[in-house]
């Protein structure tokens, strides 16, 4: 119900995830199961082929092509993921720079930590390499630059905005390297999600924009889990002044009551690719269930009550509380840096602050707060010794102060077993001495 939900036996948690991300409104929004099912009784299903579509989808179409106001878009193609979407992007890219010529333009530069789904391309475009390893992976098309994380990879006295210029400039190189002609287009986050929750460093956007249009390359925006107001906008390119191309979207997009992703493609893209497919009869790309009406539906009543309710304010004014209620943990000794910004916020585990620390992987001081989080109510998620939450849109000041009071415990709790671990370290390390001494 709303930021909560149960076990089989019946357990109350705070779910500090948002489902993955994605259910915006809670679980129970009888407004989205309402639309579900009026359009279920009116058509359940019709195809997007062959000039064929249904209302709700170009409703929703024409409502996405109003709302994201970033730069103007002019076409939408309906998938049934975020997956789907960043693999569509690639066939998109290819087929526009084919009709323009250029067909040795095809690679494409993605960063490392970031993520874009779990299909063969977008799972290579990730920067995750657990998304890679035994699946053959990356695709020899895709090339990664730097991961944006400045506490981790600044270098001594390097302030953001430096540190966003050496990246920016280190981008410019890979695509000298590569050769401007064979790179296709670059895909980032507007803050990267599953990666830990990285925000852009100052000025990084403004600078890598300007590498890619110089060289002619096409900006893609994934937007799968900052879009939709996660972050007090509504989506990450208006926060960031990111003026793309083109656009991936899904998760909040239906609050995850219906699967729907969408891509967003700029009129330059868009009327390269009408020209083309009128040209070859057709365009050979799409789904079974693109533009699913009933899918469609519940993300036009989604929308709705984010306009509605101002969800975007609602965010705004709550995401301080958030930040700087979990911010206020940043002296633990088992913290090395909390981060975040809207309803998203990271902890990675570091000893003693330092980044020059982490923890031995057998201690799983992640797994072990995750697991104190569950003792005490709470749902959250571990990548790595990142810890990462997201909750509901709608969460309430006072499920704010229990995701705050139950965060602090848990953390207590994993210093204590830190200790422990410690402890039992330098007994380890005593004994072993003593034993060489005698």
């Amino acid at each position: 119900m709303g930021s909560y939900v149960y076990d089989t036996n019946g357990k109350k948690y705070l779910d500090s995830l948002a489902g993955l991300w994605c259910t915006s409104l809670g679980g129970s929004e009888p407004r989205l199961v309402d639309a579900a099912a009026k359009q279920l009784s009116i058509l359940p299903f019709y195809h997007s082929f062959w000039n064929r579509t249904t209302k709700p989808s170009l409703d929703l179409a024409a409502e996405l092509l109003e709302m994201f106001t970033a730069t103007k878009m002019a076409k939408v193609f309906f998938t049934n993921s975020g997956s789907e979407a960043n693999d569509t992007q690639v066939k998109l890219v290819w087929y526009y720079n084919n009709a323009l010529g250029r067909p040795s333009k095809k690679k494409f530069i993605a960063r490392q930590r970031s993520y874009h789904g779990c299909t063969l391309v977008a799972a290579s475009r990730s920067g995750l390499p657990a998304l890679h390893q035994n699946f053959d992976l990356p695709s020899s098309f895709v090339l990664h630059t730097d991961c944006p994380h400045y506490w981790r990879y600044h270098l001594p006295g390097e302030t953001e905005e430096d540190f966003s210029t050496r990246l920016a400039n280190n981008l410019e190189e890979l695509i000298l390297k590569e050769g401007p002609e064979t790179v296709a287009a670059f895909i980032a986050e507007p803050v990267m999600g599953a990666g830990g929750i990285i925000p852009p460093p100052a000025t990084y956007f403004e600078k890598i924009q300007a590498v890619v249009k110089k060289h002619d390359i096409l900006f893609i925006a994934d937007e799968v889990i900052c879009g939709f107001g996660r972050l007090g906008t509504m989506f990450g390119c208006d926060k960031y002044n990111i003026k793309p191309d083109l656009v991936s979207i899904a998760k909040g997009l239906s609050s995850a009551y219906m699967p729907i992703g969408a891509v967003l493609a700029s009129r330059e893209v868009s009327d390269v690719i009408y020209s083309q497919s009128n040209k070859l009869g057709t365009f050979s790309h799409g789904f079974t269930y693109s533009g699913h009406p009933v899918s469609c539906a519940v993300a036009l009543e989604t929308l709705k009550i984010y306009k509605e309710r101002n969800i975007i304010d609602i965010v705004k004014s709550l995401s301080p509380k958030l930040q700087d209620g979990i911010k206020a943990f940043s002296n633990s000794p088992i913290i090395g840096e909390i981060r975040g910004t809207g309803f998203l916020v990271a902890t990675e585990f570091a000893d003693n602050n330092s980044l020059n620390d982490p923890f031995p992987p057998e201690w799983g001081v992640g797994a072990y707060f995750v697991a104190q989080c569950e003792k005490l109510g709470m749902l959250v998620r571990v990548t790595g010794e990142n810890l990462v939450m997201c909750p509901p849109l709608i969460i309430t000041p006072d499920e704010i102060d229990e995701l705050i009071s139950k965060y602090g415990k848990a953390l207590k709790a994993t210093e204590e077993r830190v200790k422990e671990l410690k402890d039992q370290k330098k007994k380890l390390l005593i004994s072993f001495s003593e034993k060489r001494m005698r």
